[in-house]
């Protein structure tokens, strides 16, 4: 065995491949990484493709099909959507920040369950609690029956409601379901840094209002942001919810351009303006959070600290304003699907019904095991790489989750097609039969877009269980003549199993309740539980589907536990 000087003699390893580098005279031995960042780069190109397609189908459109939507469509759905987001900024904000500084601040009775239960609204599907919240407040509903009666009124024309299918419905159906995303972020700030916060306020002689307004709230600016940033891009997503509310944003403009006209290009190109009003939003959230800095404080002082018990009225207060979001939030919705699911339940079984089902978990898995397999093969890149090129590849493969799914919809689907019939003149061609819609005939274009829609998701949690990871472990494995590949399946894989299982199951789910993406792209004749359900929403017999509503919203609570287990490192 060779020596370089003095130094010690290196360890044969089998399965390693090593090259020699020289820096002013000193000889050091690395090794060939070049394959994480190569993997890395290919993936984000893979996840990339629709972007790229978008902009080369809008490019080929037409100045006059450009004018017509930018004076026709564009100008009252830009201005529909910026209100929409700007209303559930404020709203969604407000019931999640406040929820937040209740219960990590204050002790009242019910907060131990109104801390987790506070999240349970991530459970519905936004085209869900649309459809159920409209049953809620519609003339025959509970609600308007309340007031007739109170009244004394015979018909609607002697009283006035709010319309709930209209701007500030969408808003308000929208904030209930949503704002978890500020209450997640807001709270986790508040649980590593407000405790300080607000001990220095009492020391000041401050009252609560004070400190919130003046202390907490400053200080939770980025997290308030980020959740924020996070509901208007779930809201920009969503389909569903938009159409049955009678509500035209961007996102709905291109799918009915794209469905209705069958003006793929003009459908790209208002898709652009909505990617860049999305990338507005991102480069905001990254601009809010630009100087922020987390101290550690120690477990100790999290000890000491005690939260202050209300009494009397303001305890009683307290409790309602939290119940108040998770009772309409998630209560309303979960009683109406109950109730449709009791009066059809023997009818509501329906074999369509079984095979949407069927066809959803289907789908669902096989994305969920391709996403977290890709999420592996990324996360371990960055670790093995540990290079700026390999990390920034993998966030760029990361971004589909920024992405509405219309829009990964749209860039996907004309270039699979154009493959599909490619193929098929090769085949036609070179053997006189005729291959058919190999791809996107099969389903394999909607298994594409989750994985591009959702591989955000499981990379966080597979990069989370990796960081837990000491990499003195690998480098020991290294030391006892294991390759890398034998120490990710003998060694790192068994220990990552509980992040592998988060990831699996949240891309299952998610998958599972995607609507954008998969009324856009699915084949002729194939039908997920999502498809069932708007299908019978949109011709206002959302009853039947009682029981599929409810089963999505009973599989969305797996990853609502999931992040009331992983949410604080508190003990409530």
């Amino acid at each position: 065995m060779k020596t370089i000087g003095n130094t010690a003699p290196e360890p044969a390893v089998p399965g390693r491949t090593w090259r020699r580098k020289s820096n002013a005279g000193n000889s050091t031995i690395q090794r060939n990484s070049r394959w994480p960042t190569i993997g890395a780069s290919l993936v984000a190109m893979l996840v990339g493709m629709p972007i790229i397609a978008l902009m080369a189908m809008a490019a080929g459109g037409d100045l006059q099909s450009l004018s017509s939507i930018g004076t026709t469509v564009l100008p009252k759905a830009a201005m529909t959507t910026l209100l929409l987001l700007a209303g559930l900024a404020v709203m969604a904000g407000s019931i999640g920040a406040i929820a937040a500084w209740l219960t990590c601040f204050f002790e009242f009775p019910g907060r131990r369950i109104l801390t987790w239960a506070l999240m349970l609204p991530l459970a519905v599907p936004t085209y869900i609690s649309a459809y159920t919240f409209t049953e809620f407040f519609t003339f025959t509903g509970p609600v308007q029956g309340l007031v007739r009666e109170l009244g004394g009124f015979a018909s609607a024309r002697e009283y006035w409601f709010p319309e709930i299918r209209s701007l500030g419905g969408a808003i308000i159906v929208l904030s209930l379901v949503l704002y978890p995303y500020v209450y997640l972020s807001v709270r986790a700030l508040f649980v590593v840094q407000g405790r300080r916060g607000i001990e220095a306020g009492i020391m000041l002689g401050a009252g609560q209002v004070r400190i919130l307004t003046s202390i907490l709230l400053p200080l939770a600016r980025p997290a308030l942001a980020l959740g924020i940033i996070l509901v208007m891009m779930e809201a920009i997503n969503d389909i569903g919810a938009m159409e049955f509310l009678g509500v035209q944003t961007l996102t709905f403009s291109i799918f009915s351009i794209w469905v209705n006209r069958g003006d793929a290009a003009g459908s790209a190109q208002l898709a652009l303006a909505l990617l860049f009003l999305v990338l507005a939003l991102i480069g905001f959230e990254r601009w809010a959070r630009r100087k922020q800095r987390f101290s550690d404080p120690s477990q100790s002082s999290r000890l000491l600290f005690e939260r202050i018990r209300l009494k009397g009225w303001r305890a009683a207060g307290a409790t309602l304003l939290c119940f108040m979001p998770v009772g309409l939030g998630f209560g309303v919705p979960f009683l109406i699907l109950g109730n449709y699911a009791s009066r059809y339940l023997f009818s509501g079984f329906s074999q369509r019904m079984l095979e949407a089902l069927a066809t959803s978990i289907i789908l669902a898995s096989i994305a969920a095991l391709v996403t977290v397999a890709l999420a592996i093969f990324l996360s371990y890149s960055v670790r093995v790489g540990k290079s700026n090129v390999t990390g920034f590849m993998v966030r760029l493969a990361s971004v589909g989750y920024a992405l509405p799914g219309t829009i990964i919809a749209l860039g996907i689907f004309l270039p699979i097609a154009n493959l599909d019939n490619y193929v098929d003149s090769l085949m036609r061609q070179w053997f006189g039969i005729s291959s058919g819609l190999l791809i996107t005939g099969s389903g394999a274009t909607l298994i594409y877009a989750y994985v591009v829609r959702f591989m955000a998701v499981a990379e966080g949690s597979i990069d989370a269980g990796f960081k837990k990871i000491s990499p003195n472990l690998d480098d020991a494995a290294r030391c006892f003549g294991y390759s890398r590949w034998q120490t990710l399946r003998m060694i790192l894989l068994p220990l990552l199993r509980p992040a592998i299982i988060t990831a699996g199951l949240l891309v299952f789910i998610d998958s599972l309740k995607e609507l954008s993406a998969t009324l856009m792209l699915r084949p002729f004749g194939m039908e997920t539980t999502a498809i069932f359900i708007h299908d019978l929403a949109s011709r206002g017999r959302i009853e039947q589907a009682g029981i599929a509503s409810l089963l999505l919203v009973l599989a969305g609570i797996i990853p609502v536990i999931i992040l009331s287990r992983s949410m604080a490192t508190e003990k409530t």
